[in-house]
């Protein structure tokens, strides 16, 4: 391939829900062998990085915490850097995401204080599924309207799960784009600042480096935008029906990373 870097997605390349890969551990073992750094990068702004940890311990795989990055970690990054001046946050997700805004120093404001007058400077906004109430929706609405910084962690209209496809993210800033008439920005993949963090942690340039995803619209347009070399798995959201009728073209497909792993030994 001609690389000795790769931003690895997550859910439908290493995983789907609880249930991993066939041939997980001999992958990063494959990675390992040959010398390529990689970091996991994911959209999925419900965790953070120990937690994927912990799950990849259980899958029989061991990882530094800095291998890992979330999309609420690098909203997180965006916010300390973009809008020094906003120390308060609102936050539509669930509480990997607060997590990750604590732990870069962020104050996460709720519901109950925007109601009694507080206004936090910054809305962020992910996926919310136990956390996903009309209370919270109709106060971001409120900062939102009222001039809050608006960024959304991703917009993936939907996840992959062992029933299938299941709302995303994108449900959720959608609601919110209707309602307040603003429009987000967006941290994760197809956009720029998911990319610029992960090959910051991988110090390496994007042409030097794959992006390996499920999902075309997302992991393969957004790694051709950014400049790196791109490799689609058929183990997620875009079948190979999907790519014969799309445009993106990715630069290697794959049926899954034990394909993947077979093509590097290959090489």
């Amino acid at each position: 391939m001609g690389i000795d870097s790769l931003i690895l997605d997550m859910d439908g390349v290493l995983w789907h829900g609880d249930t991993p890969m066939a041939g997980l551990a001999d992958f990063f073992t494959a990675l390992d062998a040959r010398g390529l750094r990689y970091v996991l990068a994911t959209n999925n702004a419900t965790r953070v990085a120990s937690q994927y940890t912990d799950k990849l311990a259980g899958f029989g795989v061991s990882l530094d915490p800095e291998r890992i990055l979330t999309s609420s970690e690098a909203t997180a990054g965006y916010l300390r850097r973009s809008h020094p001046e906003a120390s308060r946050v609102f936050v539509v997700g669930e509480e990997g995401l607060r997590r990750a805004m604590r732990e870069r120093g962020l104050e996460v404001v709720t519901a109950e204080a925007v109601r009694a007058g507080a206004r936090p400077e910054a809305v962020v906004v992910g996926l919310a599924r136990e956390a996903l109430v009309y209370e919270a929706l109709a106060m971001a609405c409120l900062l939102l309207r009222q001039g809050a910084h608006f960024i959304a962690t991703n917009n993936d209209p939907t996840f992959p799960s062992e029933i299938g496809l299941l709302p995303g993210a994108g449900a959720v800033v959608s609601f919110l784009e209707t309602a307040s008439d603003r429009q987000p920005v967006v941290i994760g993949k197809p956009h720029r600042y998911l990319f610029e963090e992960a090959l910051e942690r991988l110090g390496s340039v994007a042409s030097a480096t794959a992006m390996v995803g499920d999902r075309l619209a997302t992991d393969i347009a957004g790694g051709r935008a950014a400049g790196l070399r791109t490799v689609l798995v058929l183990s997620g959201v875009s079948s190979l029906d999907d790519l014969e009728a799309s445009e993106i073209r990715p630069d290697h497909v794959f049926e899954d990373i034990h394909a993947l792993t077979t093509a590097l030994g290959e090489r």
